[in-house]
């Protein structure tokens, strides 16, 4: 019997962000303490919350959704308020609402410009929040859409006014090429809601009784979601957006950017492609994997030519985001709960990248790799150290988070489910193989031209450039504990996830 405290908790960790987004518009801009606890508290509470659901999870059944509130809303069409979690949607939540939290916490000392414009960078980043953390629990396909599309504004205006360089053009970019995908995706709902019998936008009805009508009709519904999903995530040859919208995000943006909305895609394609429609899945997975090894060598490569910092690490986004979408169009247990995985350790991993990028260029003023370094590690040498972490963890070296998802995606793809053709996917496993030496060497190289060597003479009598500050060493310990935890301990998301995967892979 759930509590009352299990009925409103999800509201809570999704609303709360969203109230405090609208005291701070009530706050004047002069009062900018007032707006940065308004900040903190809210997005503090939002992440207390998810904790007590983590805590109150009942991890013996992780299969079956918790915490449900399920009411009416939009009567006229059907649609409900309908929100819980499983062990698939929890890790992300979770990961939502931390992140969150860690990104206003180092905005309230390190605020991108311009700077007089606090109230307006506060109140995006909880719009964003409640929108991300929403569609990671909505049941019902139109709350799931209204949440989707509540990220895009916030994004975009955080990019087209604290962003760098071609900021109007990366925010216009990254605004219209998934405003593209998310048409696609609504067809795809309203296809499936029409043809449902009785009609119902409620994700679990329609997993139950299947999407109806012919296996072309069903793939054509499916080539739908695959767009709105495969931009968002996004795919090659899809991807052309990131790393514009990276390269000129400002800090918090670019991590909110890889470490969240990133996930939103590959979350639906578990959430609802697979599930609703799986023979469809089943015709799309060999193309799905194909285009999935094509991101993970060409974002590999795209990296060994990157100049830029931030670019090359959004490239590297593209590349482990297909190891991702490796292990998803294998079909099976291990290759979903290694996606999982991957989301999770990509949004940590990825996420402190940023955060590391940011802070270099807010002491360098220059995002081009040879003009900083070498010589990081003398000058700064605990963040050096804190970026040696990272990239090796991104490369994925075994005892940190990175490992565990794509050698678990590789392992997939080397025996895929049964309707799936064998040696199509083994032949996927060696070029995503190569595509970790590949990820190796670029980040190898970075750490190289970055860290190591004798400080530039410009940069060695510049007092100016200062090493790590408190407030990124509070906002930044939780990531590198959860790096270094999820490396030695991956059963701490894989017991989550494992018992809802069984069950979702079990409709193939």
């Amino acid at each position: 019997m759930e509590s009352t405290l299990d009925l409103w908790l999800l509201s809570l960790i999704v609303f709360l962000p969203l109230v405090g987004a609208g005291l701070i518009a009530a706050t004047p801009r002069a009062q900018e303490k007032a707006i940065q606890g308004i900040a903190v508290l809210f997005s503090g509470a939002a992440l207390f919350f998810g904790i007590v659901a983590l805590v109150r999870f009942d991890f013996g059944a992780t299969r079956v959704f918790q915490f449900s509130v399920d009411t009416k809303w939009i009567e006229s069409v059907g649609a409900r308020y309908h929100m819980a979690v499983d062990g698939i949607s929890l890790p992300l939540l979770v990961l939502t609402v931390a992140l969150s939290f860690l990104c206003v916490l180092y905005t309230t000392k390190i605020m991108p410009n311009p700077k007089d414009r606090k109230k307006g960078f506060f109140a995006l980043i909880l719009l964003l929040e409640t929108g991300m953390a929403g569609t990671f629990t909505s049941l019902d396909l139109v709350l799931f859409f209204v949440f989707w599309e509540m990220v895009l504004v916030p994004m975009y205006f955080m990019i087209s006014i604290w962003g760098s360089e071609r900021k109007e053009y990366s925010a216009i970019k990254f605004f219209l090429y998934t405003l593209f995908g998310s048409v696609f995706m609504l067809l795809g709902f309203l296809a499936m809601y029409f043809q449902s019998e009785p009609r119902t936008f409620d994700m679990l009805v329609l997993q139950q009784q299947g999407v109806g009508g012919s296996l072309g009709f069903q793939n054509l519904v499916f080539l739908g979601l695959f767009l709105g999903f495969a931009i968002k995530v996004p795919m090659w040859p899809f991807h052309t957006w990131l790393p514009d919208a990276h390269g000129d995000a400002p800090t918090v943006g670019s991590v909110l950017l890889a470490g969240i909305l990133l996930k939103m895609g590959t979350y639906g394609f578990i959430r609802i492609a697979l599930p609703m429609l799986p023979e469809a899945a089943a015709d799309w997975a060999p193309y799905i994997g194909a285009l999935s090894v094509i991101a993970i060598l060409y974002g590999a490569l795209c990296c060994l030519a990157q100049t830029d910092i931030k670019r090359l690490i959004a490239f590297s986004s593209v590349g482990h985001m297909g190891f991702i979408m490796l292990g998803i169009s294998t079909l099976t247990d291990t290759g979903i709960n290694a996606a999982i995985f991957g989301m999770v350790a990509h949004g940590v991993i990825t996420g402190m990248l940023f955060f590391l990028a940011g802070s270099i260029y807010e002491r360098y003023h220059t995002r081009v790799i040879d003009d900083i370094g070498p010589g990081l590690l003398q000058k700064m040498p605990r963040m050096g150290a804190i970026f040696v972490f990272s990239a090796i963890a991104s490369l994925g070296l075994p005892g940190l988070a990175g490992f565990w998802g794509e050698v678990f995606a590789l392992l997939a793809a080397f025996n895929p489910a049964e309707v799936l053709n064998q040696g199509l996917f083994r032949t996927y496993m060696v070029l995503g193989a190569i595509g970790t030496i590949l990820t190796a060497g670029y980040m190898l190289w970075l750490i190289q031209r970055l860290t190591l060597g004798q400080v530039r003479e410009k940069w060695a009598g510049d007092a100016s450039i200062d090493d790590l500050r408190p407030v990124e060493a509070v906002a930044w310990a939780p990531l590198l504990v959860a790096i270094l935890a999820l490396g030695i301990a991956p059963l701490l998301v894989f017991e989550i996830t494992n018992d809802a995967v069984v069950a979702l892979t079990q409709l193939f």
